[in-house]
């Protein structure tokens, strides 16, 4: 569980402090007072770029220093504590600095110790936009269930940059550094490709067993962006040299993946519906279906003895939900062992929950607990 949480010079907040956590812990206040910011901060003791995805320079707060800090106190199921921190520093914005119990280590090291989802407002069309969104949507689950997956996927990010370089170039590259290039995209992009389609197997698994309602019901499948066997996928690479280099990109491999969602239950004791793709359906219905993966995703957890606190961020779900939906939402979270973050502009959506949750007011940056 998340046990203290600091902010220094981080967007809004000056110098925030959070203690006493709970299970449930609510930030509550008006639009644009810094409830959002604190979950941003959360998310960044994960690696990536956080639930924002924003530049670190425009992290740091405008009247500041230039620099931020998160830092938290995060104590383990045996009772030791770790502290987690992350910022930049004004000589360096662009360069994100990482310490695991003071000792400076890679973002990819913070997977080790956490494992963070979230829901934010900006994701309520991702069924809608582009693939990429939802492929950053797929890693983060599968990084909460393997920790590993973080630097796989940076590998085969770097390996790609590399490649499509080399095929943008004015002379024709050298065929051994493509070779070894396209090996080094293999070695990282076979596992990304495997823990993808193993997690979208399970996580429709456990949608398959719910009930249609209160939550809409969607079917997942993986749509591979190039074989899946690393000897296959090697083959495709080197026969697409030519095409690549016309389109200057790389156009096979795991960064071209997609995840596919159908609505099967439309939820709400409705007839089932008929494998109406998610980007057809309404805005609410999508809505539904995300949070429907987001429950399904967390009790897939619940049955893989994942060891590591699980952190659950969600931003503005609650107001956006009849009281029964509601309902159902609090007792699944209840059920489970993650540590959730809810954020609203007034309390009446979490009356069921106000007794055991600890509850933040935020007031331009500053945040009082009730």
């Amino acid at each position: 569980m998340l046990d203290r949480l600091l902010l220094s010079t981080f967007r809004n907040h000056r110098e925030t402090a959070l203690e006493g956590t709970a299970q449930f812990n609510l930030l509550v206040g008006e639009n644009g007072a810094g409830k959002t910011n604190v979950l941003e901060a959360i998310s960044l003791l994960a690696p990536g770029r956080g639930l924002r995805r924003a530049q670190l320079a425009d992290m740091p707060a405008q009247d500041g220093s230039g620099g931020f800090a998160v830092s938290a106190a995060l104590m383990l199921p045996d009772g030791d504590p770790v502290r987690l921190g992350t910022g930049c520093v004004a000589e360096r914005p662009g360069r994100r600095l990482v310490q695991v119990n003071g000792a400076e280590a890679p973002a990819t090291r913070l997977a080790e110790w956490l494992s963070i989802g979230w829901l934010t407002p900006a994701m309520d069309r991702l069924f809608a936009e582009s693939a990429g969104g939802r492929r950053r949507f797929l890693d983060r689950m599968v990084l909460a269930l393997r920790p590993d997956h973080a630097g796989n996927a940076a590998r085969l990010e770097a390996s790609l940059r590399e490649r499509n370089r080399l095929l943008g170039d004015e002379r024709a590259p050298d065929p051994r550094w493509l070779d070894a290039i396209e090996a080094q995209i293999v070695e990282a992009g076979a596992p990304v490709a495997s823990a993808r389609a193993d997690l979208v197997s399970q996580l429709d698994a456990v949608l398959a067993a719910l009930p249609d309602s209160p939550f809409a019901r969607p079917a997942l499948a993986y749509a591979p962006g190039g074989p899946l066997e690393p000897a296959a996928l090697t083959a495709a690479l080197r026969e697409s040299r030519h095409r690549d280099r016309a389109a200057q990109r790389t156009l096979t491999g795991p960064h071209r993946d997609e995840l596919l969602v159908t609505m099967v239950g439309k939820g709400a004791g409705k007839e089932a519906g008929k494998g109406q793709p998610a980007a057809e359906c309404s805005t609410g219905e999508q809505k539904a279906m995300l949070i429907a993966i987001t429950l399904a995703h967390s009790q897939l957890l619940e049955t893989q003895g994942e060891t590591r606190p699980r952190l659950l961020l969600l931003d503005e779900v609650a107001a956006h939900l009849d009281p029964v939906r509601r309902g159902a939402l609090f007792d699944r979270l209840r059920a489970g062992s993650a540590q959730v973050w809810l954020t609203g502009t007034e309390m009446a959506p979490f009356e069921a929950i106000a007794g055991e949750a600890a509850v933040w007011e935020v007031r331009g940056g500053v945040v009082v607990r009730r």
